[in-house]
């Protein structure tokens, strides 16, 4: 099981979760408004929540319910402030209403009225700077996987690269993919291929354009597994010269 905290769904494994945490922890005891800025999928909803655990969760984006919820609450939580259309009335609304703010933003925002009303800033890296809470959140997901999916095998970590493009929400699609598919069936990867085809057919070439699906996973896996271009022709029954040919074909997918 992963250790760490049980009072939020923020892990704090690496060192620079504890720090994030850390200030989350003081800023629960302050009446000060807050900016965590990082990535999307970071954890800043997480942290957020767990600093204003009976806050209303508001988008920025959506201008008239931020106003709307700024003119109602006493303290609220604001995601995604780079995006509100209107950031000096939203910050002009936070000031004039005393309300407690804790807000999230992708990046730092150069705004001095923000700098005043927002006395706490800190960000939290990518999970790709946090290899321990990724390697955690894994677990985390798989758990949540296989309760979903009613089995109880256990997640492949054999050949798995976690995919950390856009952090926790990347890899929680990726483990969800990865744990429905460990005992897929023949038949049901076809069905799902299928599924997939049905609205892309109707040109003179989609053999040819669509039959990457086939060959460059085959490819990927035989390479994965014999290391080797000569091993793997014996193995598909295949000259090198036509194999190399299909590996150049396939390049932007091996």
């Amino acid at each position: 099981m992963v250790q760490g905290v049980v009072v939020t769904s923020f892990i704090t494994l690496s060192n620079a979760s504890k720090e994030a945490f850390k200030t989350a922890t003081l800023l629960k005891t302050l009446n000060v408004n807050s900016l965590i800025t990082g990535e999307d999928g970071v954890g800043k909803k997480s942290l957020a929540s767990y600093i204003l655990p009976n806050a209303t969760i508001i988008d920025a984006s959506d201008y008239e319910e931020s106003i709307v919820a700024l003119s109602n609450s006493s303290e609220i939580i604001l995601t995604n402030l780079h995006a509100s259309p209107n950031l000096s009335t939203i910050l002009d609304t936070i000031e004039s209403n005393n309300i407690r703010v804790i807000a999230t933003s992708k990046d730092y925002l150069d705004n001095e009225n923000l700098d005043e009303l927002f006395s706490v800033k800190f960000g939290i890296p990518p999970l790709s700077q946090r290899e321990e809470d990724a390697v955690a959140l894994v677990e985390v997901f798989s758990e949540e996987a296989a309760k979903l999916f009613g089995v109880n095998s256990n997640f492949d970590m054999g050949n798995f690269t976690p995919d950390l493009s856009t952090n926790s929400n990347s890899l929680r699609r990726q483990v969800m993919i990865n744990y429905l598919l460990q005992d897929i069936k023949d038949i049901e990867l076809m069905d799902i291929i299928q599924n997939y085809l049905a609205d892309k057919l109707g040109s003179n070439s989609d053999y040819r354009k669509f039959l990457y699906l086939f060959e460059a996973p085959l490819i990927k896996a035989g390479l994965d597994k014999f290391k080797s271009q000569l091993k793997l022709s014996d193995k598909l029954g295949l000259n090198r010269n036509t194999l190399r040919k299909k590996i150049a074909d396939n390049k932007d997918y091996l």
